[in-house]
């Protein structure tokens, strides 16, 4: 028996009680030996035997009693990766570890997203675990300074390159001397020699190619291999076996020329350091879409201290400073409007290129222009709060996921080295036995091409490249995916759920229609139902109050208030009970309206919400309310007809307004007076019928129905519970961002694909040409090369995506 104590850090508990629960439910786990549940501390620590139960038992336990364990999440910046086996290797190493619940490395960002518990591992523990393995492991640092890191990486890889490339010409200019139609170009006796060709290679080999040898040596040293175990492999016996040529050569009395093969492994290693720098370069245009979103932030902050205006660095504002901004300014800040009033731009956050008006009391929007007023703004989120921060953290987060697609490639490229090395050594043997007995020259060719040729560089980075570039593109034109799996399965959807209020209309009702009985006065009914709706939040009750209040009607005290989800309001106005809502909450109070009727369904009909009102149980009159349709709705809807998906509208609304509304903009199917709770179980049905369903919505009640949906889409100009929920959120307010979302997702599947296709396609092609003897050892490098290179410019053609009826983010 192998005991072990661990600790996790519980949450959710609210009590004493919620502790016991935990304690009582972990001690009668098999294999428990004490279970300790500290409520003070939140932590509960665990005697248990190794042999019979595990950590992720009890998290799962206490996951089910209702409760929540909390991981640390850190993003690590991981060197000496260079290729797809070196990212599984840590990966895999990391993911061993006791307390690490979740790991995600990512070769093109060359970061590493660990989950663990900081009970049993710490930073250093998983630092001291990667350098174990062969690689780098240190703590994320500034975008500056990752931007500074890079920037001399590239300026390192081109001066190595520049070296390698000024001894390698000389080399390359003897191998192209000796095809026939290039007998014409003058070569000099002295680069002939094989001792001039030793001392030109041997710099390449052991000082430009030295990162190759310390890469292999690490993973060989791990037990693992990668691009740089077949890099040193065929490029070392290239040289070396040069070497032995030249030795035979002098000793049998320097009789004509040696056929060497130094230029082979310079000229490879060359073309390999060529390549890494392009793909470097390349891989750093990948997030320039993070880059432009942190460019639309200010960069410095006018605030008011001690009574004194001062301008400090964005940095140091603080929540509660006073902010000034000046017209034609960027607002620093989220933060509220407390004195003034301007239009502000808003397009890079909601995409309306007319600017909003905004007065005292409205809310600031960080990094949007204002336009022509002086605004005095209270700072409500600074730092990694304000909506830019959660945008780039959302993107950013996307970009370093992965895919379903990409754990494919991953598993491949894991075992593709080894079987690599494996395959060329037999097809040596055969050279070497079989097509040219005891030719060791002819059977070495085919050894060094397969090595050269074969490196799973491309494999690893044909998905995160295409994923970065497509979420930073979809996040430039106002759609944010939450991980590479969500843009991965979004072009699967097929069927589109529409929220009514606030996504196909604007959200903003007006009061349209008054209609009263004849026993009460117009004026007195709606100081009644104003006074009563003022104190619900609902959008329809805003439109009855603001309307009432434009006709001049004072509001009475009220001193009961109940909303009734899904059916209306009930209060007490004056003594007076006032019920306010549908059919249903009518025939609940027994109240007649069988008169109405008629009246009634005339409104509905109009796409009006018809609202009945009551006072005293006895009918007093009738209020109706119109939500207009917001002008892209029609024709967003029209483009996901033309992408072949139905699309519904589920809403709490009654049949006829909700009807009206889907004929005005050609829904297919409309689902109405559906209550709140029971939104998620009417997409459940939908489900049913084995469609794949996309919920689209941005109120409270839509977060249920966002989770349960395959694809949850939040409009950012919604609720933070509903932006929580979903899988993608939609910063502007209209639908042709849905649209725009599901032809995203299918054009980067496709380039995904694309890539995956050239880099399988590549090796599987390219090695049997090489193990045959057509395919000479240098073309190899340089197709190597150009493979990763064509892999990540393939990907970034989505940095330049056009869609229809869209324009970009300004």
């Amino acid at each position: 028996m192998k005991t072990k104590e661990i600790s996790l850090q519980i949450s959710g508990m609210t009590c004493a009680a919620c502790a016991n629960r935990i304690e009582k439910g972990l001690s009668k786990m098999e294999g428990v030996h004490e279970a300790n549940v500290n409520y003070a501390v939140e932590k509960t620590k665990i005697i248990f035997d190794t042999e019979k139960t595990d950590v992720q038992q009890f998290e799962d336990k206490i996951e089910k009693l209702g409760y929540g364990v909390v991981h640390e999440k850190e993003t690590f910046d991981v060197t000496g990766m260079t290729c797809a086996a070196c990212a599984t290797r840590v990966e895999k190493g990391l993911s061993k570890m006791d307390g690490v619940t979740s790991v995600n490395v990512n070769l093109a960002l060359e970061t590493a997203t660990v989950e663990y518990n900081q009970s049993e591992v710490t930073i250093d523990n998983l630092i001291e675990k990667v350098e174990k393995i062969g690689y780098g492991l240190k703590k994320q640092t500034s975008k500056e300074e990752t931007e500074n890191s890079k920037e001399k990486e590239i300026a390192h890889q081109t001066g190595k390159f520049i070296f390698s490339a000024i001894l390698t010409l000389p080399l390359l200019w003897t191998m192209v001397t000796h095809f026939q139609f290039t007998s014409f170009i003058y070569m000099p006796d002295m680069f002939m020699n094989p001792w001039v060709q030793l001392a030109l290679a041997t710099p390449v080999q052991f000082i430009v190619g030295a990162q190759f040898y310390r890469g292999a040596y690490k993973a060989l040293r791990s037990k693992s291999a990668n691009m740089d175990v077949l890099i040193a492999l065929g490029t070392t016996v290239a040289y070396f076996y040069s070497i032995f040529l030249g030795w035979e050569w002098l000793a049998q009395g320097q009789q004509g020329m040696p056929e060497l093969y130094f230029e082979t492994a310079a000229v490879i290693i060359t073309l390999v350091i060529l390549g890494k720098l392009f793909e470097v370069r390349a891989k750093g245009r990948t997030g320039q879409a993070i880059q432009k979103l942190l460019g639309m932030q200010a960069k410095t902050a006018r605030v008011v201290r001690d009574g004194e205006e001062m301008e400090i660095a964005i940095e140091e504002v603080i929540v509660g400073d006073m902010v000034i901004v000046r017209p034609g300014e960027k607002i620093p800040v989220d933060g509220k409007i407390v004195d003034g009033q301007s239009a502000v731009d808003e397009s890079m956050i909601t995409g309306e290129s007319i600017p909003i008006d905004k007065k005292q009391g409205d809310t600031a929007i960080g990094a949007t222009i204002n336009k022509n007023g002086l605004l005095k703004i209270e700072a409500t989120k600074v730092g990694k709060d304000t909506a830019l921060a959660q945008i780039v953290k959302v993107v950013e987060e996307a970009q370093g996921s992965k895919a379903d697609i990409q754990r494919v490639a991953d598993k491949v490229s894991g075992i593709f080295v080894p079987i690599v090395v494996a395959f060329a050594i037999v097809t040596f043997l055969v050279w070497y036995f079989i097509v040219a007995p005891g030719d060791f020259r002819s059977a070495i060719v085919p050894l060094i091409t397969i090595l050269v040729i074969a490196c799973p560089c491309a494999l690893g980075l044909a998905t995160p490249t295409s994923i970065m570039a497509g979420s930073g593109r979809a996040a430039e034109m106002g759609v944010l995916f939450k991980g590479g799996e969500h843009l991965e399965n979004t072009r699967s959807i097929q069927t589109v759920v529409l929220d009514k209020t606030g996504t196909v209309t604007k959200g903003k009702p007006e009061l349209t229609d008054v209609v009263v009985a004849s026993a009460i006065d117009e004026e007195e009914m709606l100081a009644y139902v104003a006074s009563a709706e003022k104190n619900s939040e609902h959008p329809l009750a805003e439109a009855i109050v603001k309307g009432v209040q434009a006709k001049g009607i004072s509001l009475q005290p009220v001193s009961f208030f109940e909303a009734v989800p899904g059916y209306g309001i009930q209060a007490e106005v004056e003594g007076k009970k006032v019920l306010v809502g549908t059919r249903h909450l009518m025939a609940q109070n027994h109240v007649e309206i069988a008169h109405f009727e008629e009246r009634m369904n005339e409104l509905e009909e109009q796409g009006k919400t018809a609202m009945l009102v009551a006072i005293d149980d006895q009918f007093a009159g009738i209020v109706a309310v119109a939500d207009t349709v917001k002008e892209t709705s029609k024709a967003a809807i029209k483009r996901l007809h033309d992408l072949g998906l139905e699309v519904i509208m589920l809403t709490g609304d009654n049949n006829r307004t909700a009807a009206a509304i889907g004929k005005q903009v050609g829904i297919d199917r409309v689902i109405a007076e559906v209550v709140p709770e029971q939104k998620a179980d009417q997409i459940k049905k939908i489900q049913g019928e084995g469609k794949k369903v996309a919920m689209v919505g941005d109120g409270i009640n839509d977060a249920p129905a966002l989770a349960v949906a395959d694809i949850g889409m939040a409009i950012g100009t919604g609720t933070d519970v509903a932006i929580e929920a979903a899988d993608i959120t939609l910063m502007r307010g209209d639908l042709h961002s849905v649209a725009d979302s599901i032809e995203l997702s299918d054009k980067t599947m496709r380039n995904i694909k694309q890539n995956l296709f050239f880099a399988f396609f590549y090796n599987t092609a390219s090695i049997p040409i090489a193990a045959i003897g057509l395919l000479a050892p240098w073309v190899a490098g340089a197709a190597m090369a150009f493979s990763s290179v064509s892999v990540v410019l393939n990907a970034l053609r989505l940095q330049r995506l056009k869609l229809t009826g869209r324009s970009e983010v300004k």
